[in-house]
């Protein structure tokens, strides 16, 4: 018995030591989480103008007092005097959003493209509750300046920007949604690329889209392709079984997430007007 004692203290050690670099590592995780879920493109963007004939640059002020910069893509279609406030996903940047919002103007919609906070060269750093402010300076805007009711706008939110405008319908819903590409939340994304991190725990960014959706009576429509590597199938299947009112559910076969038809193609553009005389009457 008397030798056994020295193991058993070398053990505790050694159990308080991996305890300890656990510790560690989960508070180096939880300072520095941000960096791996949000890729800003940080660079500045031309003028409007320059890339979309006839649009016209904005700057949006946040409730914490950001200038961001913004572009007002108006109608080149017949007028359906109806807004579109387009969410970026987590990559790129309002000039990359350009042909969807082209797309979009074509067939009679006002289009708001603008960055997140670290994006476009805009200021600050990216959160979820960062982006969903800065949305919401967007619809600002578009109700403000442009002078649009908000039963007049549409959210179009891409990939994480699904999570932005299912947080900001819940204080200021819209005539309807179009989530392409959502997760039921974020731990539950995560988990399909980092399965041995406890995600659940350490997220402090959650983006609870199902649980956000599933309390709006908003009309809403879910797209998506079933070849999607980013965001699993099953997560926006999940999304779109929890929607109240759901218009349509669009799978793009054989698409995965970055592919040119889900940012311009004719379907998306359908299912947008779809969206649109559904939830606000026949536009045209």
């Amino acid at each position: 018995m008397g030798r056994s004692r020295p193991v058993w203290r070398r053990v505790g050690r050694l159990v308080a030591i991996m305890l300890g670099v656990a510790l560690v590592l989960t508070a180096v995780l939880w300072g520095i989480q941000r960096q791996f879920i949000y890729f800003p493109d940080s660079r500045s963007v031309p003028a409007a103008g320059d890339v979309i004939d006839g649009a016209q640059d904005v700057t949006l002020r946040t409730a914490d007092g950001l200038d961001l910069g913004a572009w007002f893509v108006p109608p080149t279609g017949p007028d359906r005097e109806v807004a579109v406030l387009l969410a970026n996903g987590n990559a790129g940047d309002r000039e990359s959003r350009a042909a969807t919002a082209t797309a979009l103007a074509d067939v009679g919609f006002s289009v708001l493209l603008f960055d997140y906070r670290g994006y476009g060269g805009n200021p600050g750093k990216p959160s979820e509750e960062g982006l969903v402010a800065d949305a919401e300076a967007a619809l600002g805007a578009l109700t403000g300046e442009y002078g649009f009711p908000h039963d007049r706008v549409l959210y179009f939110g891409e990939s994480i920007g699904t999570g932005v405008v299912s947080g900001l319908a819940t204080d200021h819903p819209p005539a309807g949604i179009l989530l392409r590409s959502p997760f039921t939340d974020l731990p539950s994304a995560g988990a399909a690329h980092y399965p041995f991190l406890p995600l659940g725990l350490l997220l402090r960014d959650r983006y609870p889209i199902e649980d956000q959706i599933r309390a709006l009576e908003v009309p809403t429509t879910v797209v998506y392709g079933d070849a999607d590597s980013v965001i699993l199938p099953e997560e926006s299947r999940r999304v779109a079984a929890a929607v109240p009112n759901l218009v349509e559910e669009v799978v793009f076969e054989g698409t995965d997430h970055n592919d040119p038809e889900m940012f311009h193609s004719p379907r998306l553009v359908e299912a947008v007007e779809h969206l649109a005389t559904t939830a606000v009457g026949d536009t045209r």
